[in-house]
């Protein structure tokens, strides 16, 4: 009897011995994404969670958790349980200019990061019966009636409004700015002519603009992008100026190093996934993968350009 309890005793400790993850995921994982349904967030999360699913072993949920401009979701993760079994979609400029404006429940280093799945560049567009033709005539439309120039955005700190308010400091003009409770708002507007200039990520202006008298003046990246190479960068135009959203997972602060490992290794297979990269083109979600220290990294680089703008131009209301 003494004979097989001994090798009994070494295969329990062999197990014990075991990372926690052997196990995990044991229920569903939830994804929050703090912004409404049906935006280009939302949709790059379902189509990264049901690849995720696969990579996993486990289900993954996405949860829409609207607020605050994104302040109701990130703050729900940032103070969960950190066990890996909720994440966030953490979305630039909004992890970085709400703790800039006020008081938040969370900064970067709420967030255990995972890795950046997509970046899409900002843009600016006007009506197709706009004289502006460039981002050079938007400048020169700008300073010659300083402040009057009317452009919408998806609210106050959003990506658009940060995006105009580098180009104004950049070039050195001033104009009016018009916020919306989102950015379906500001395409009614532009569209009806009841603004001038209309901000929106590359994939929201094509959305917008497809079959619609919506003129693209050019992206706020630093090179063309492979979904629209015809587009001229600010750069190109005069203006070097980098601007839109950055889209990342993250979970809260403090999660076991073996769940961090593996969510982290299945992010990364997910975003070598050739079916997970067709169908994010085919949804005109523009793809960048950072791994965790690459995100930290950004995010840093981002919060420094933030923090200079915030003293130079508080978009505080």
């Amino acid at each position: 009897m003494k004979k097989l309890l001994r090798p009994l005793a070494v295969i329990a400790g062999l197990c014990a011995a075991l990372p926690a993850y052997a196990e995990f995921p044991e229920r569903p994982i939830e994804i929050i994404v703090p912004f409404a349904a049906g935006g280009g967030t939302d949709i790059m999360a379902r189509l990264f969670a049901d690849a995720l699913e696969k990579e996993i072993g486990g289900t993954v949920m996405v949860i829409n958790r609207p607020g605050a401009g994104g302040e109701v979701g990130m703050a729900e993760v940032a103070e969960a349980q950190p066990d890996g079994y909720k994440l966030a979609i953490l979305n630039t400029p909004n992890i970085l200019s709400i703790p800039i404006e006020r008081k938040a429940r969370f900064t970067t280093e709420s967030f255990d990061l995972l890795g950046t799945i997509a970046e899409d560049p900002g843009t600016l567009s006007v009506h197709a019966n706009s004289p502006i033709k460039t981002v050079k005539d938007l400048v020169a439309a700008a300073k010659e009636k300083p402040g009057q120039l009317t452009y919408g955005t998806a609210g106050v700190g959003s990506a658009g409004h940060i995006a105009m308010l580098l180009l104004a400091e950049e070039a050195g003009i001033s104009a009016s700015h018009v916020p919306f409770t989102g950015s379906a708002g500001v395409r009614t507007a532009l569209l009806s002519e009841d603004i001038e200039v209309a901000t929106a990520n590359l994939g929201e202006a094509q959305s917008f603009g497809a079959g619609q008298p919506w003129r693209i003046l050019g992206v706020m990246a630093d090179e063309r992008s492979a979904q629209a190479p015809d587009l001229p960068t600010f750069k190109e135009e005069g203006f070097p100026i980098m601007a839109g959203s950055l889209r990342g997972l993250g979970g809260p602060k403090g999660m076991p190093a073996d769940v961090l490992e593996k969510l982290r290794t299945a992010m990364k297979a997910v975003m070598e996934d050739k079916a997970f990269l067709d169908a994010s083109a085919q949804a005109a979600v523009p793809i960048r993968y950072l791994d965790a220290e690459g995100f930290a990294r950004a995010l840093e680089e981002s919060n420094q350009s933030m923090l200079k703008l915030w003293q130079a131009q508080p978009w505080k209301q």
